[in-house]
């Protein structure tokens, strides 16, 4: 589970030293666009130094570069026992592929005891429309939406309401649960404005996303509220499965009735609660 991943840029020393001081559950650090063209090459051996000499308590993701000059260095550098997942650019079937079979070799080659898990990134219109073949393949654990470069091929202008990605954001939620992976939401870019950040999160949540992108790490406390239960929800669903308990099939609550669906969703409430200490 989790509720917030934070890009940290792969080239930038103080950011990679205090990852773990920022309270998200995963950390995305960043080979692709967070890096210019010049530090490409110096990025990566930073970053391989860190993974190898410090410890993160969250999920480690690496973005790669989905430019064929720097995939398989970025991949050769990173796949260690300490990465759990990488984030594939403007993913599409092609460079899943690529991916899953260097994967394969290196976890073989370096005797890895864990396999690498994979996150596409959905930045095109092509790919939203092959997101369910794309979320189908092997090892993908997630999908992130990239709203800024999925705008730009459509030509549209990105705004703060979001109206512009409302489908993209419907459609990745919805397969994201038939395949029972996480859904990231895209980023929210201006990192000044608070409120916006909870109303983007919130309409992100409604819509059946389960985590969220953050580029600035004060982002991560208002993105990890809003996607972790609330305390009326924990009590509601703290009262469902105590009644549950002693209840054969369905029951009354608050006068509403209560069947086994309503009892699961209670559950996965109260297990979301304890995984994150909020019970």
């Amino acid at each position: 589970m989790i509720r917030s991943c934070l890009f940290i840029p792969a080239n930038n020393p103080g950011m990679l030293q205090t990852a773990d001081l920022f309270m998200a559950d995963s950390v995305i650090f960043d080979l692709e666009d967070a890096v210019s063209i010049e530090e490409k090459d110096a990025a990566r051996t930073l970053l391989a130094g860190f993974l190898q000499n410090f410890t993160v308590n969250a999920k480690i993701i690496v973005r790669i570069n989905n430019n064929p000059l720097w995939f398989l260095q970025d991949l050769e550098t990173v796949v260690t026992e300490r990465l759990d997942a990488v984030l594939i650019p403007k993913a599409d079937h092609d460079s899943l592929e690529k991916t899953k079979l260097i994967l394969t070799r290196l976890e073989k080659e370096r005797c890895l005891a864990k396999k690498i898990s994979v996150i596409p990134l959905i930045e095109t219109a092509a790919a939203v429309m092959q997101v369910e073949d794309i979320l189908a393949r092997p090892r993908i654990i997630g999908v992130m939406l990239g709203a800024e470069d999925l705008t730009a091929d459509m030509e549209i202008d990105r705004s703060k309401s979001g109206e512009e990605i409302l489908y993209p954001r419907m459609k990745i939620a919805l397969v994201a649960r038939a395949y029972r992976l996480v859904a990231i939401d895209t980023p929210f870019v201006d990192v000044n404005d608070e409120e916006g950040l909870i109303k983007d999160a919130t309409v992100a949540r409604k819509l059946g996303m389960t985590a969220k992108a953050a580029i600035h790490p004060r982002q991560v406390t208002t993105i990890n509220r809003v996607f972790s239960p609330t305390a009326a929800q924990i009590s509601w669903a703290q009262r469902v499965l105590a009644k549950s308990a002693t209840s054969q099939g369905a029951f009354s609550l608050d006068g509403k009735m209560i069947d086994q669906p309503i009892v699961e969703r209670a559950k996965k409430t109260i297990e979301k609660a304890k995984r994150y200490n909020l019970i």
